[in-house]
């Protein structure tokens, strides 16, 4: 299997595909830094470190995203989006942005599950944004245009919201009723 089927199908396969494999470079380069490698001893842990998981029977580290970003997946395709889960970051979301590569977003994430309303100010780029339960399926999904201040509230409660460019989720067949899988990077304490 191609490398690019593992992430992506469709148009834009080839630009999708290299963007998750740099960001999965990245995350490569990360982990091997000695600092963030796993002391095979726990006591010989810088302080402030922590081991994700230790299981003795599989001494492989499974990848993460890095820290602030998840893994939407929806089969085959996979965003790579920035998480917005404080109330600041929320507010910033991705305004003053010039584009949005494909294949890439912001997902925000909320404490519960309440109908959900977003808008456009000082953003630049067509979005669209689907509106997930707290089970990861998409509720409702709307085009958003650039620079307008109504709201584009959901049409069912929502306790996530992801963002990607303007028809990103047509071109995936990825629609209301769709189930994602979500894979968070993990932040260090």
């Amino acid at each position: 299997m191609a490398l690019r089927e593992l992430f992506h199908k469709g148009k834009g396969a080839k630009w999708s595909a290299v963007l998750r494999l740099v960001a999965f470079s990245a995350w490569v380069s990360a982990c091997t830094d000695a600092d963030a490698l796993p002391a095979s001893n726990p006591s010989e842990l810088a302080p402030n470190t922590s081991v994700l998981a230790v299981n003795s029977e599989t001494p492989d580290r499974s990848p993460l995203p890095p820290a602030g970003y998840a893994w939407v997946i929806f089969g085959a395709d996979t965003v790579v989006a920035e998480v917005a889960a404080t109330p600041e970051e929320r507010a910033q979301g991705l305004m003053y942005r010039d584009n949005v590569p494909d294949g890439t977003g912001m997902l925000f994430v909320f404490q519960d599950s309440q109908p959900r309303s977003f808008w456009m100010a000082n953003t630049y780029v067509p979005l669209d944004i689907a509106y997930m339960n707290p089970s990861y399926r998409i509720v409702d999904i709307i085009a958003m245009e650039p620079l307008v201040t109504d709201s584009y509230p959901s049409d069912a409660p929502a306790m996530f919201a992801l963002e990607v460019r303007q028809n990103w989720f047509a071109e995936q067949d990825i629609t209301v009723g769709s189930q994602a899988s979500i894979v968070f990077g993990v932040q260090r304490r």
